[in-house]
């Protein structure tokens, strides 16, 4: 019997491009893993009116974690336009599976790395930051983001039901969008707790004490948003308190897209809730390259979901094109989580020595490599 059991999604689009050069270096350095296949993605949703059968849910209790390539997600007039005939009309609504899944599964963090390598000609301002000095500095950023609550909790509206009206309107400024009418009015909410935030922020902090960072910087927008962001706020600043050798600021969504432009290398740990991370974690991943170096970990507290931050990119799928650079950092956060650190070290370092090598490229980085051809490099290395 193998040691591990790993839940198998491709999903959709790319995503099974890149795993499948995920499996060409799994097998390459002996991970003593079985692959358990698992539906998930938008044929299951044209055909079965679900992106996330109860089949996979249930499979996915008897894995150690899971493996997952990309996703499609369209809005729900299209999502509804799609479905097979026989579905139509039925009142389904899409609800993307990736979310179910850190909700089912109570994945309450997003831990997304944004690290610059060398000779990756798309790093921000052509290669590394330099300081004063003339000395390269990389950008090494982990963005943790609150995974379950927030924008993202699915809790919505539209039209605008009479009983949620009502219910609101005990605050005067819900009063006056009443003359719009009510069959007009779409309604998104944020709904966070101090549950969730203090977990992320604990997370953040623990995290940068593990590794020895020095700075935790948190993302949000108190003075519009007073009460959710304001008690994001309260709460990081209660964790902070326990971590006074950790420098703890504070900086608003807009304002660190200007700073993280200027100085990225200034930041070290950043944390934010859902969207605010969402965001934030796309501007970190263009400052060392794109999506295609952006890898993730939804994690709980016993079990994980690993994915690459990059959509599914239809247009490509098939065609062996895209980078998978983000598939196999996302494979060695799975590795860091398993505590097979002696793996998670070896496939970095190829990664970083076969972008640095700039032998072979995808055409993102400007060379004519297909994604199976980036794979088998690494695996040189790294077997």
């Amino acid at each position: 019997m193998a040691k591990y059991r790993i839940a198998w999604m491709p999903g959709d689009g790319v995503g099974n491009d890149v795993m499948e050069a995920a499996r060409i270096v799994l097998d390459r350095m002996k991970f003593d893993a079985d692959y358990a296949p698992c539906d998930i993605g938008w044929k299951f949703w044209c055909t079965e009116g679900n992106a996330l059968p109860d089949r996979t849910v249930k499979a996915l209790k008897d894995t150690t974690c899971a493996l997952f390539g990309a996703i499609t997600s369209k809005p729900q007039d299209k999502a509804k336009e799609e479905l097979s005939p026989e579905l139509k009309g039925k009142g389904l609504s899409y609800f993307s599976p990736i979310v179910g899944l850190r909700q089912l599964f109570h994945l309450h963090t997003n831990m997304r790395p944004c690290k610059s390598y060398r000779g990756n000609p798309l790093n921000y301002r052509g290669n590394q930051i330099t300081n004063p000095s003339g000395e390269d500095v990389p950008i090494d950023q982990v963005v943790f983001r609150e995974n379950t609550e927030g924008m993202y909790g699915g809790v919505e509206f539209f039209p605008l039901p009479e009983s949620v009206f009502t219910a609101l309107c005990t605050n005067p400024k819900m009063k006056k969008f009443q003359a719009k009418g009510l069959e007009n009015i779409a309604l998104s909410t944020r709904i966070m707790t101090v549950q969730g935030c203090t977990n992320i922020c604990k997370e953040a902090f623990e995290h940068a004490k593990k590794t020895g960072r020095k700075r935790v910087t948190l993302v949000e927008k108190p003075n519009v948003l007073r009460e959710t962001g304001g008690l994001m706020m309260r709460c990081f600043r209660d964790v902070a308190k326990n971590y006074p050798d950790i420098w703890a600021d504070e900086v608003n969504i807009d304002a660190i897209c200007m700073w993280m432009f200027k100085n990225p290398q200034d930041y070290s740990v950043l944390v934010a809730e859902n969207m605010f991370g969402d965001i934030v974690s796309d501007l970190c991943a263009g400052l060392v390259g794109g999506l295609g170096f952006a890898p993730s970990a939804n994690l709980g507290d016993n079990y994980a979901v690993f994915e690459p931050t990059h959509g599914s990119a239809p247009k490509y799928a098939g065609q062996y094109k895209v980078n998978p650079i983000a598939m196999l950092l996302t494979v060695k956060l799975m590795f860091d989580w398993l505590n097979e650190t002696e793996r998670a070290k070896r496939l970095e370092s190829a990664i970083a020595r076969v972008i640095k090598e700039g032998k072979v490229r995808t055409y993102d980085m400007g060379g004519n490599a297909s994604t199976l051809d980036v794979a088998k490099a690494i695996a040189d290395y790294a077997g």
